[in-house]
Protein backbone atom coordinates (compact mmCIF):
# COMPACT_ATOMS: atom_id res chain seq x y z
CA UNK A 1 0.00 0.00 0.00
CA UNK A 2 0.85 3.28 -0.69
CA UNK A 3 0.10 6.14 1.59
CA UNK A 4 1.21 9.72 1.87
CA UNK A 5 2.25 12.22 4.33
CA UNK A 6 -1.04 14.44 2.22
CA UNK A 7 -2.82 14.85 -0.54
CA UNK A 8 -0.42 15.83 -3.64
CA UNK A 9 1.92 14.00 -2.48
CA UNK A 10 2.32 11.41 -5.70
CA UNK A 11 0.54 8.23 -4.54
CA UNK A 12 -1.37 7.82 -7.82
CA UNK A 13 1.67 8.52 -9.59
CA UNK A 14 3.97 5.87 -7.59
CA UNK A 15 1.13 3.21 -7.69
CA UNK A 16 1.18 3.50 -11.86
CA UNK A 17 4.88 2.62 -11.28
CA UNK A 18 4.55 0.02 -9.44
CA UNK A 19 2.10 -1.42 -11.43
CA UNK A 20 4.18 -1.23 -14.60
CA UNK A 21 7.33 -2.50 -12.77
CA UNK A 22 5.49 -5.13 -11.80
CA UNK A 23 3.99 -6.16 -14.68
CA UNK A 24 7.15 -5.67 -16.74
CA UNK A 25 8.89 -8.07 -14.49
CA UNK A 26 6.15 -10.83 -15.45
CA UNK A 27 3.43 -10.38 -12.04
CA UNK A 28 -0.20 -10.25 -12.46
CA UNK A 29 -0.82 -6.97 -11.17
CA UNK A 30 -3.64 -4.87 -10.46
CA UNK A 31 -4.33 -1.33 -8.94
CA UNK A 32 -6.73 -0.19 -6.37
CA UNK A 33 -8.05 2.63 -4.57
CA UNK A 34 -10.93 2.36 -2.01
CA UNK A 35 -11.87 5.90 -2.11
CA UNK A 36 -11.30 8.62 -4.41
CA UNK A 37 -12.23 11.95 -4.08
CA UNK A 38 -12.06 13.60 -8.25
CA UNK A 39 -14.43 14.60 -10.80
CA UNK A 40 -12.11 13.17 -13.27
CA UNK A 41 -14.10 9.85 -14.25
CA UNK A 42 -13.54 6.79 -16.45
CA UNK A 43 -16.76 4.81 -17.85
CA UNK A 44 -16.03 1.19 -18.11
CA UNK A 45 -16.33 0.16 -21.76
CA UNK A 46 -20.13 -1.29 -22.85
CA UNK A 47 -21.46 -0.42 -18.97
CA UNK A 48 -22.09 2.55 -17.22
CA UNK A 49 -20.18 2.11 -14.35
CA UNK A 50 -17.96 4.53 -12.99
CA UNK A 51 -14.30 4.74 -11.55
CA UNK A 52 -11.71 7.35 -11.29
CA UNK A 53 -9.47 8.09 -13.90
CA UNK A 54 -6.49 7.11 -11.92
CA UNK A 55 -7.54 3.73 -11.66
CA UNK A 56 -8.30 3.39 -15.56
CA UNK A 57 -4.25 4.39 -15.84
CA UNK A 58 -3.25 2.54 -13.20
CA UNK A 59 -5.09 -0.39 -15.01
CA UNK A 60 -3.59 0.08 -18.34
CA UNK A 61 -0.17 0.52 -16.60
CA UNK A 62 -0.98 -3.08 -15.40
CA UNK A 63 -1.66 -3.87 -18.66
CA UNK A 64 -5.44 -4.62 -17.51
CA UNK A 65 -8.82 -3.65 -18.21
CA UNK A 66 -10.35 -1.07 -16.02
CA UNK A 67 -12.60 -2.81 -13.60
CA UNK A 68 -15.35 -1.04 -11.18
CA UNK A 69 -13.57 -3.45 -8.54
CA UNK A 70 -10.51 -1.46 -8.90
CA UNK A 71 -12.18 1.87 -7.45
CA UNK A 72 -15.21 0.72 -5.13
CA UNK A 73 -15.57 4.04 -4.35
CA UNK A 74 -15.88 7.42 -6.36
CA UNK A 75 -16.89 10.81 -4.47
CA UNK A 76 -17.83 13.18 -7.26
CA UNK A 77 -17.43 16.75 -5.09
CA UNK A 78 -20.56 19.10 -5.59
CA UNK A 79 -19.81 21.65 -3.30
CA UNK A 80 -20.23 22.75 0.40
CA UNK A 81 -19.27 19.48 1.61
CA UNK A 82 -21.53 17.74 -0.48
CA UNK A 83 -20.83 14.84 -2.50
CA UNK A 84 -22.23 12.12 -4.99
CA UNK A 85 -21.20 9.46 -3.63
CA UNK A 86 -20.66 5.88 -6.50
CA UNK A 87 -20.72 2.54 -5.47
CA UNK A 88 -19.75 -0.56 -7.21
CA UNK A 89 -19.58 1.80 -10.35
CA UNK A 90 -23.18 3.15 -9.84
CA UNK A 91 -24.86 6.49 -8.41
CA UNK A 92 -25.99 5.60 -4.23
CA UNK A 93 -26.49 8.77 -2.95
CA UNK A 94 -25.96 12.41 -2.69
CA UNK A 95 -25.05 13.37 1.28
CA UNK A 96 -23.07 15.65 3.01
CA UNK A 97 -19.55 14.63 4.42
CA UNK A 98 -20.67 14.69 8.02
CA UNK A 99 -23.38 11.96 6.89
CA UNK A 100 -20.71 9.85 4.84
CA UNK A 101 -18.38 9.61 7.84
CA UNK A 102 -21.16 8.63 10.42
CA UNK A 103 -23.88 6.56 8.31
CA UNK A 104 -22.24 5.37 5.27
CA UNK A 105 -18.15 4.64 4.89
CA UNK A 106 -18.04 1.87 7.80
CA UNK A 107 -21.32 0.79 7.11
CA UNK A 108 -21.95 0.48 3.73
CA UNK A 109 -18.70 0.78 2.34
CA UNK A 110 -16.38 -0.69 4.21
CA UNK A 111 -18.32 -4.44 3.06
CA UNK A 112 -18.08 -3.40 -0.46
CA UNK A 113 -14.03 -1.97 -0.24
CA UNK A 114 -13.52 -5.15 1.31
CA UNK A 115 -15.26 -7.94 -1.20
CA UNK A 116 -13.72 -5.91 -4.28
CA UNK A 117 -10.46 -6.38 -2.89
CA UNK A 118 -10.74 -9.94 -1.67
CA UNK A 119 -11.96 -10.49 -4.93
CA UNK A 120 -8.95 -8.86 -7.15
CA UNK A 121 -6.83 -10.78 -4.27
CA UNK A 122 -7.39 -14.21 -5.61
CA UNK A 123 -6.78 -13.14 -9.20
CA UNK A 124 -3.48 -11.19 -8.79
CA UNK A 125 0.05 -11.92 -7.57
CA UNK A 126 0.27 -8.35 -6.10
CA UNK A 127 -2.40 -5.28 -5.33
CA UNK A 128 -0.76 -2.27 -5.31
CA UNK A 129 -3.07 0.09 -3.11
CA UNK A 130 -3.35 3.93 -3.00
CA UNK A 131 -4.15 5.36 0.02
CA UNK A 132 -6.23 8.54 0.43
CA UNK A 133 -4.76 12.12 1.61
CA UNK A 134 -2.92 11.45 4.48
CA UNK A 135 -3.28 8.22 7.22
CA UNK A 136 -2.35 11.04 9.83
CA UNK A 137 -5.73 12.84 9.73
CA UNK A 138 -6.40 11.83 13.27
CA UNK A 139 -10.10 13.78 13.22
CA UNK A 140 -11.42 11.05 11.01
CA UNK A 141 -8.90 8.23 11.71
CA UNK A 142 -12.18 6.34 12.83
CA UNK A 143 -13.38 6.59 9.63
CA UNK A 144 -10.38 6.39 7.57
CA UNK A 145 -11.29 3.18 5.30
CA UNK A 146 -8.71 4.17 2.35
CA UNK A 147 -5.56 3.87 4.43
CA UNK A 148 -4.84 2.59 7.71
CA UNK A 149 -7.86 0.77 8.72
CA UNK A 150 -7.93 -0.90 5.43
CA UNK A 151 -4.05 -1.62 5.85
CA UNK A 152 -4.92 -3.22 9.06
CA UNK A 153 -7.63 -5.17 8.16
CA UNK A 154 -5.78 -7.07 5.11
CA UNK A 155 -2.02 -6.79 6.98
CA UNK A 156 -1.00 -4.54 4.28
CA UNK A 157 2.91 -3.43 4.51
CA UNK A 158 2.76 0.71 3.48
CA UNK A 159 5.43 2.46 2.29
CA UNK A 160 4.65 6.47 3.01
CA UNK A 161 5.64 9.02 0.65
CA UNK A 162 6.31 12.64 0.71
CA UNK A 163 6.49 15.70 -1.29
CA UNK A 164 9.77 17.08 -1.16
CA UNK A 165 8.98 20.09 -3.36
CA UNK A 166 6.20 21.59 -1.10
CA UNK A 167 8.47 21.40 1.59
CA UNK A 168 8.74 20.11 5.37
CA UNK A 169 9.17 16.61 3.72
CA UNK A 170 10.88 15.18 6.74
CA UNK A 171 8.88 16.63 9.01
CA UNK A 172 5.83 15.26 7.39
CA UNK A 173 7.22 12.07 7.16
CA UNK A 174 8.55 12.14 11.67
CA UNK A 175 4.97 14.13 12.21
CA UNK A 176 3.07 11.38 10.25
CA UNK A 177 4.94 8.09 12.58
CA UNK A 178 4.15 10.06 15.70
CA UNK A 179 0.45 10.79 15.35
CA UNK A 180 -0.33 6.85 13.85
CA UNK A 181 -1.56 4.18 16.36
CA UNK A 182 1.43 1.89 17.24
CA UNK A 183 -0.29 -0.77 15.68
CA UNK A 184 -0.75 0.84 12.48
CA UNK A 185 3.14 2.09 12.83
CA UNK A 186 3.95 -1.58 12.50
CA UNK A 187 2.45 -1.69 8.97
CA UNK A 188 4.96 0.98 7.70
CA UNK A 189 7.85 -0.80 6.07
CA UNK A 190 9.44 2.77 5.08
CA UNK A 191 9.75 5.88 3.18
CA UNK A 192 9.70 7.35 -0.62
CA UNK A 193 10.88 11.47 -0.90
CA UNK A 194 8.81 12.50 -4.34
CA UNK A 195 9.47 15.11 -6.60
CA UNK A 196 13.01 15.56 -5.82
CA UNK A 197 14.90 18.04 -7.69
CA UNK A 198 18.99 18.36 -7.33
CA UNK A 199 21.98 16.67 -5.56
CA UNK A 200 20.81 14.17 -3.60
CA UNK A 201 23.98 13.89 -1.11
CA UNK A 202 22.43 17.33 0.27
CA UNK A 203 19.63 14.87 1.83
CA UNK A 204 21.49 12.30 3.10
CA UNK A 205 22.01 14.13 6.78
CA UNK A 206 18.00 14.34 7.30
CA UNK A 207 17.30 11.00 5.89
CA UNK A 208 20.08 9.85 8.49
CA UNK A 209 18.12 11.56 11.18
CA UNK A 210 15.00 10.55 9.95
CA UNK A 211 15.40 6.91 9.52
CA UNK A 212 17.10 7.40 13.37
CA UNK A 213 13.62 8.75 14.64
CA UNK A 214 11.33 6.51 12.51
CA UNK A 215 13.49 3.35 13.02
CA UNK A 216 12.59 2.62 9.24
CA UNK A 217 14.83 3.58 5.87
CA UNK A 218 14.25 5.68 3.22
CA UNK A 219 14.03 3.62 -0.33
CA UNK A 220 14.42 5.82 -2.19
CA UNK A 221 14.41 9.48 -3.97
CA UNK A 222 12.32 9.82 -6.72
CA UNK A 223 12.69 12.72 -9.11
CA UNK A 224 10.50 15.27 -10.38
CA UNK A 225 9.49 13.67 -14.03
CA UNK A 226 8.11 15.67 -16.27
CA UNK A 227 5.02 13.45 -17.59
CA UNK A 228 1.60 14.54 -18.88
CA UNK A 229 -1.25 12.09 -17.67
CA UNK A 230 -4.42 13.50 -15.90
CA UNK A 231 -4.38 14.49 -12.90
CA UNK A 232 -5.73 12.52 -10.06
CA UNK A 233 -6.44 14.16 -7.04
CA UNK A 234 -9.16 16.68 -6.04
CA UNK A 235 -7.11 19.13 -5.56
CA UNK A 236 -5.33 18.74 -8.80
CA UNK A 237 -8.13 18.56 -11.09
CA UNK A 238 -7.72 20.90 -14.14
CA UNK A 239 -9.11 19.61 -16.95
CA UNK A 240 -12.89 18.01 -18.05
CA UNK A 241 -14.64 15.81 -15.99
CA UNK A 242 -13.87 13.46 -18.01
CA UNK A 243 -10.87 12.81 -20.30
CA UNK A 244 -11.52 11.19 -23.89
CA UNK A 245 -7.45 10.56 -25.07
CA UNK A 246 -7.40 6.69 -25.68
CA UNK A 247 -5.59 4.61 -23.70
CA UNK A 248 -2.86 3.85 -26.00
CA UNK A 249 -1.53 7.25 -26.11
CA UNK A 250 -0.81 7.04 -22.25
CA UNK A 251 1.86 3.90 -22.48
CA UNK A 252 4.56 5.94 -23.16
CA UNK A 253 4.72 8.38 -20.26
CA UNK A 254 3.65 5.33 -18.10
CA UNK A 255 7.20 3.43 -19.29
CA UNK A 256 8.78 6.83 -18.93
CA UNK A 257 7.47 7.02 -15.02
CA UNK A 258 8.34 3.13 -14.56
CA UNK A 259 11.59 3.76 -15.93
CA UNK A 260 12.70 7.13 -13.57
CA UNK A 261 11.22 5.34 -10.83
CA UNK A 262 12.91 2.08 -11.07
CA UNK A 263 16.08 3.91 -11.27
CA UNK A 264 15.72 6.02 -8.39
CA UNK A 265 14.92 3.29 -5.80
CA UNK A 266 15.48 0.11 -3.98
CA UNK A 267 13.70 -1.88 -5.82
CA UNK A 268 15.19 -5.67 -4.58
CA UNK A 269 14.67 -4.11 -1.00
CA UNK A 270 10.85 -3.26 -1.78
CA UNK A 271 10.42 -7.11 -3.22
CA UNK A 272 11.66 -8.87 -0.72
CA UNK A 273 11.00 -6.88 2.43
CA UNK A 274 7.78 -5.18 1.87
CA UNK A 275 6.25 -7.47 -0.24
CA UNK A 276 8.02 -10.81 0.87
CA UNK A 277 8.48 -11.96 -3.50
CA UNK A 278 12.28 -13.44 -3.85
CA UNK A 279 12.48 -11.98 -7.65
Amino acid sequence: MIQGTSSGAGKSTLVTAFCRIFSDRGYRVVPFKAQNMSSNVYIIKNTLDKISLAQAIQATASRKNPDVRMNPILLKPLGEYRSEVILDGKFYSEMHAKEYYEKFILQQGLPSILNALSSLRKENDIVVIEGAGSPAEINIAKYDAANMILAEKVCAPVIVCSDIERGGCFASIVGTMKLLKPVHRDLVKGFLINKFRGDKSLLYPAIQSVEKITKRKVLGIVPNVDFHLPNEDSLDDKGSSRYEQPRESWDWHINLLAKAIIESIDIQKIMTMVIGLER
